[in-house]
């Protein structure tokens, strides 16, 4: 048997709790029996197996003792080095650990070699319980032969076992009772335009520069001086990261004489530094409080004399698509507490990739689907189809006419 021992979700029966026994030491997960419990109970284990011996030379045991935490803790290794661009670990790793941390919340301590297909779909049926989409579903759950496979290809489980997994299919629209996400619809102009009041003035400009250029919020969030070819009336931005850069493909954003506008006092920089930075919202909006400072300078505190020499969360050199992300969803919630003072309805929540499909639909409407194609760096044009809307105008004036 293998060295390595799953420690027990156990129930600490005083406080309702559930906990474990790491190293004689109880750690408490929350309420017993409750989905948050039993995610963390499974981090937990995983993160353990990462870091015992037995992760570390798993190759040491034989194919019919390694268990499920010891084949995910020795492929996140893998994963770790293998998921890296420039050094900088890939966003694919967060949805590899989501996936291990709940395959090894029901089956850490099973050997690998026993991991069927009934086992599998009662992963993917936690998942369904959780209330995530079924395509994100089918994306989290192709990791799982991915394992299998890496770890057959180490010669740590039989290929078999591979195998069997490939015969289970993804869930099928319309055939599982699996959450179907809504389609991503473009935003409204207006709405955008009573957001920027409310965004930092950084942000607001990454806005104004996604709406114009349709570019992908990562690629906004990643732009630098140095990327940007500034030869030509129309300026060349070419991502040094972007989304399909693993298949070979080069992606170009165009940069018109507007979105120029709105970039320029960002080129002000050095060649490597990124365009749009948290740090320069940070230093604004210490600007905007010294301004609205109420308290005379000769009382309370003299501006930057209480800032921490260390700081736990310094602002970064660079915005994430996240906190992008969430930087747009805090000035959408602000203003709609304005708008709710006014008595006016709210307005919807909104995303930074909604301003990608809006301005695919503004492209294909004025210069057709092979346009839009090409300013969103799309190989297909089905795939353009997503995100432009289909103009159905066209075919109402024909039923018009002959329907």
């Amino acid at each position: 048997m293998s060295a390595f021992r799953v420690p027990k979700y156990c129930l600490h029966s005083p406080t309702g709790q559930a906990y474990v026994r790491i190293r004689g030491r109880m750690i408490y997960l929350g309420k017993y029996a409750s989905p948050p419990s039993q995610e963390a109970y499974g981090r937990i284990v995983a993160e353990l197996a990462a870091t015992s011996a037995v992760a570390t030379n798993a190759r040491g045991g034989t194919t019919n003792d390694l268990t499920i935490v010891e084949l995910c803790a020795a492929y996140f290794r893998f994963a770790r080095e293998y998921y890296k661009i420039d050094g900088e670990q890939s966003d694919w790793l967060g949805h590899i650990r989501l996936t291990i941390t709940r395959l090894c919340q029901l089956y850490g301590s099973t050997n690998a070699v026993d991991f069927s297909p009934l086992k599998f779909k009662a992963v993917r049926q936690s998942l369904i319980d959780a209330g995530l989409s079924r395509p994100y579903i089918n994306k989290l759950m192709a990791i799982i032969p991915r394992i299998l496979k890496w770890g057959a290809s180490e010669e740590l489980v039989p290929a078999s076992v591979y195998q069997a997994l490939r015969t289970v299919e993804g869930l099928k629209r319309g055939r599982t009772t699996a959450r179907e996400p809504k389609p991503v619809e473009p935003v409204g102009s207006a709405v955008v335009d009573a957001t920027l009041t409310y965004l930092p003035a950084v942000v607001a400009d990454m806005v104004r520069f996604q709406r114009l250029t349709a570019a992908r919020p990562g690629e906004v969030c990643s732009m630098r001086p140095c990327d940007i070819d500034r030869s030509k009336s129309i300026w060349r931005f070419v991502p040094s990261r972007h989304k399909t850069e693993h298949l070979g493909r080069r992606r170009v954003v165009f940069i018109g004489p507007q979105a120029q506008q709105v970039l320029t006092p960002y080129l002000r920089r050095e060649a490597e530094a990124y365009c749009f930075s948290p740090r320069d919202s940070e230093k604004q909006r210490l600007t905007q409080r010294r301004e609205h400072r109420v308290t005379p300078l000769s009382c309370g505190n003299v501006p930057q004399s209480n800032r921490k020499t260390k700081r736990s969360r310094a602002p970064k050199e660079h915005y994430t698509k996240d906190s992008y992300r969430r930087a747009v969803a805090r000035a959408v919630e602000r203003a709609n507490v304005s708008r709710q003072e006014q008595g006016l309805a709210a307005f919807p929540h909104w995303h930074p990739n909604q301003l990608r499909h809006s301005k695919a639909t503004e492209v294909r409407e004025h210069f057709g689907l092979e346009a839009a194609q090409v300013v969103l760096g799309h190989s297909k044009a089905d795939v353009t189809q997503v995100y432009a809307e289909r103009d159905f105008a066209l075919a109402e004036r024909v039923a018009q006419e002959i329907g």
